[in-house]
């Protein structure tokens, strides 16, 4: 079989910069052909042994990984922050949520991994089994270097596949520390460590590896570009896929009693991870009489942000969220370097093709934060609907508002987009929100809320957001083979 290697525009090596000031923190040569052909050969042997091992014992290892987690949430925060400018106090927060979605599948295991009765027939009792399939591959992104990892290995772990993960080269530490604390409860509750292994793999590594007959499924959440390559191969070789992939969710005002209020909600929610979120609200669409205080005051407080350093505890948004009287609105630096110039390049091409800039729209260039990859908070109006960029997702600290005058009008620009991930819509009339919710072309959508973000319940996308579903009951069924279990009387 002829497969394409994904393109890659990475670094020769597994590289952790600091992206507040451009110096490298570690470096980690890739994998030779002969490590990895060594790696998936001893997945391979760990699943003869992991896949018998009794649910409660599996179910102990997962228990172990989260109190693994807890423990050390402040190390592997401080971790991410370094690595890759998330502030802080939300890589805590990331530390911890991974913490919990290993404990609570570990929690409701034998519920949902119980085999359930489809038909009790005179001669015959059937039944519908969940069970492992083999080595999993998981290819993971930059912006949750520990909840994306978690919210794969946990079911498929419980379930009983080996994992192989492949994570982001700016990562690498990230990726190394995860890869301990689960070897580490593995070894601690007697099991082979190589039941989940970290991979420094090249692009054209990770084809091999997807066309490997012992690999039998693989997950990314990534870029479109990525996905199509992966689902590509995937489907080559007739192996399952998830794809979590990007997103330019609607975040709809239909009424408001505070416009201003929800304005500035809207932003912290914006700015959160400065704005590299794959569901976040990249596209606010406004009703026309709300829609000038509603923009007055997103641009008023978008400009008071002012950079910062992600390792102190007051920068970012939900920092500020958290206690806006007191507290400056800061923001970190992205994630990289070249982030920072692909969305410089996208906000100027934006206002090329007749989008009105407010504020920010530049690289911080002066001051303390001048050599960091930091962009100041951007809010954008009138971005061409129909033009190549509007139809692009903006990665970072960018906020574009519409201004519409119907609800059939603001239903067509959120149904309008490749994407479709996640979305939300406001309203202050009785039923309007729901009436308006259940039409939007989404994964997952709200009602005068924001779909919730927790360990039970499923997260995925439609259209060019990709397929599958990850946490909860859900996130357990992807990798297993739904096998039908017959008996004869």
């Amino acid at each position: 079989m002829t497969v394409t290697p994904i393109a890659s525009t990475a670094s020769p090596v597994y590289r952790a910069i600091d992206v507040t000031t451009g110096d490298i923190l570690s470096e980690y040569p890739f994998a030779t052909d002969a490590d990895i052909t060594e790696i998936v050969d001893a997945a391979a042997t760990a699943f003869t042994v992991w896949r018998d091992v009794p649910l409660l014992d599996r179910i102990a290892v997962v228990r172990r990984i989260a109190d693994l987690f807890e423990a050390r949430a402040g190390e592997l925060a401080l971790i991410i922050t370094e690595e890759m400018g998330k502030p802080l106090i939300e890589a805590r927060d990331e530390a911890e949520f991974s913490a919990a979605i290993f404990r609570y599948n570990a929690d409701h295991a034998e519920e949902h991994l119980a085999d359930q009765l489809l038909d009790d027939a005179e001669d015959s009792t059937s039944w519908y089994q969940k069970l492992p399939v083999g080595v999993v591959l998981g290819v993971m992104p930059w912006n949750y270097p520990y909840y994306q990892i978690a919210r794969f290995a946990a079911p498929n772990l419980l379930v009983g596949n080996t994992v192989l993960l492949k994570h982001t080269e700016s990562v690498p530490r990230s990726a190394l520390v995860t890869e301990e604390i689960i070897r580490t409860a593995l070894r601690d509750c007697g099991f082979p460590a190589t039941g989940y292994t970290n991979l420094f793999a090249t692009h054209s590594q990770i084809s091999d590896i997807i066309v490997d007959p012992r690999v039998q499924g693989v997950s990314l959440t990534g870029s479109e570009r990525a996905g199509a390559a992966i689902a590509a191969q995937a489907g080559a070789a007739l192996k399952k896929a998830v794809l979590e992939l990007g997103g330019s969710d609607p975040y709809v005002v239909l009424s408001s009693a505070d416009p201003r209020a929800q304005a500035r909600a809207a932003l912290s929610q914006r700015l959160e991870n400065t704005g590299q979120v794959c569901n976040g609200n990249k596209r606010l669409i406004v009703m026309a009489d709300i829609y000038e205080d509603f923009v007055d005051e997103i641009v008023a407080r978008a400009a008071e942000y002012t950079p910062a350093d992600p390792r102190l505890e007051t920068t970012g948004s939900v920092a500020f969220a958290a206690d806006p009287g007191t507290t400056t609105p800061t923001f970190g630096p992205l994630s990289s370097f070249a982030a920072a110039d692909r969305l410089i390049d996208q906000i100027n091409r934006a206002v090329d093709a007749g989008a009105t800039l407010h504020t920010g729209g530049t690289r911080v260039t002066g001051g303390e934060f001048a050599a960091g990859a930091y962009v100041w908070p951007t809010v954008l109006t009138d971005v061409p609907v129909g033009s190549d960029i509007y139809y692009e997702e903006m990665f970072g600290p960018v906020v574009q508002v519409f201004r519409v005058s119907s609800d059939e009008e603001a239903l067509a620009l959120a149904n309008n987009t490749r994407f479709g991930l996640g979305s939300t819509v406001f309203a202050g009339e009785p039923g309007r929100a729901e009436a308006f919710a259940v039409k939007v072309e989404a994964g997952m959508t709200g009602a005068n809320m924001t779909p919730p973000e927790v360990e039970y319940l499923p997260f995925g996308g439609v259209k060019c957001s990709g397929y599958g579903r990850e946490l909860g009951v859900v996130g357990m069924d992807e990798f297993v083979n739904r096998r039908l279990y017959s008996v004869k009387k």
